[in-house]
């Protein structure tokens, strides 16, 4: 059994590096955006101030501008354990980086390929897949279990065939909340001669990430989600960005990484910005570089236990609420993404109680609408889903326990 009588990172430290935390709201939301860190915001108002132009010029602000770039594209290296800074791609949104990926295939893909996608992913990572079906590529179904959402490599082993060119897969589910074994994937996909892209949203915030310890070909993964602003990383192999079709300029050739996968440029100032989310990262792990990261999320994944476990305990003594998902954290294997239903009550009308408590959850499918659909779960303004992150504190998770408690009972009358 986990502690949960007490954080276990230093909360006045961690807190203090995220201004919003102040305002007398419990961010339990954050799931669709975290709270950003103050070093981010310096690092966004320095390079406004001071570097505020475009790169690729002689003079020496164009050339801070242009260094300012590179340090936050290393720092996503180091964030995701690459091999070199030019396998990172940034974006806008997970959303748009799926999508340029997919764009970017077709170039390498015949009519006839096939790509794999799962009824249990976020619609990112399945919509832009089916859009080549207009070129004829074949799109298959791993199916997941209706029941738990869960998926099995048996039923992947069934689907894939010598025509299956990529597996697009979750790390974790934004509505179940549990780790899928991304290595295991990996390797199981690649002795078939195939690809896998793995959308990392809901892992990032909660783990570290290592693409060149899981082997993975593509990873993608939301900062806003990630302690840092409204921006997303691509990871690619670099001979397999080298392969992809450009979406840049005609003269942004094969060799133009990453600048043919980001039209326009990417957004200077809040790539810089990453470099503070990897800072933190290593305040909180008490070393520098990759050492930091993994150890400060090794320090994260200790005090998030605290938090699903206390959570998890409490919905257990609710005879009138489900837990969606795994209702347990055996080993750990959940992130604080906690989804559920309340028998017989409205969620939208739980969150709207909640929201007179300054409490913030959500309720809906959270973009899995497949497999809420699946699992019959869109009715009565879908689930509740809590969502904490390393900022949160077990006292917190107390505030949020008695408010919803208060709540339900008041509903029922």
């Amino acid at each position: 059994m986990t502690d949960t009588t007490q954080d276990f990172l230093d909360m006045a430290t961690v807190r203090g590096r995220f201004p919003a935390l102040v305002n007398g709201w419990l961010f339990a939301d954050n799931a669709e955006g975290s709270q950003t860190l103050q070093g981010a915001m310096d690092r966004i108002v320095e390079f406004l101030t001071h570097r505020d132009v475009q790169i690729g010029g002689s003079y020496e602000i164009s050339q801070a501008a242009a260094q300012a770039l590179r340090d936050g594209r290393q720092a996503a290296q180091t964030l995701v354990n690459a091999n070199r800074p030019e396998e990172i791609v940034f974006g806008p949104s997970s959303t748009a980086l799926m999508q340029t990926l997919a764009a970017g295939l077709r170039g390498p893909l015949q009519a006839g390929d096939e790509i794999v996608v799962t009824h249990a992913d976020h619609e990112s990572n399945i919509g832009p897949w089916l859009r080549l079906q207009d070129m004829g590529v074949v799109i298959k179904v791993w199916p997941c279990d209706p029941a738990t959402g869960r998926l099995a490599l048996s039923d992947l082993d069934q689907v894939m065939t010598d025509r299956t060119r990529l597996v697009c897969v979750h790390h974790v589910s934004n509505l179940l909340g549990e780790i899928n074994d991304i290595a295991a994937i990996a390797r199981f996909v690649h002795a078939r001669g195939a690809q896998i892209c793995v959308d990392g949203v809901a892992y990032a915030p909660h783990r570290a990430i290592d693409v060149q310890a899981w082997d993975v070909d593509y990873y993608v993964f939301s900062l806003y989600k990630c302690y840092g602003p409204h921006l997303a990383v691509l990871y690619g192999k670099y001979d397999l960005l080298h392969a992809l079709e450009g979406q840049y300029h005609y003269f942004y050739g094969a060799d133009s990484l990453p600048g043919k996968l980001e039209p326009g440029n990417p957004n200077y100032e809040l790539a810089y910005s990453t470099t503070a989310v990897v800072d933190h990262l290593c305040q909180i792990g008490g070393a520098k570089g990759r050492a930091g990261v993994e150890q400060g999320f090794a320090a994260i994944a200790a005090q998030e236990q605290r938090l699903t476990d206390r959570l998890l305990a409490w919905l257990a003594t609710r005879d009138d609420c489900e837990v969606i998902g795994q209702p347990v954290n055996t080993d750990n294997r959940r992130v604080p993404t906690i989804a559920f239903r309340c028998a017989g009550l409205n969620s939208a009308a739980i969150c709207a109680e909640m929201d007179q408590h300054r409490i913030a959850i959500r309720h809906g499918d959270f973009h899995s609408r497949r497999l809420a659909e699946l699992m019959g779960q869109t009715h009565d303004g879908g689930v509740l889903r809590v969502s904490m992150v390393h900022y949160n504190t077990l006292a917190e998770v107390d505030r949020l326990t008695a408010a919803l408690g208060d709540v339900l009972d008041r509903l029922r009358g």
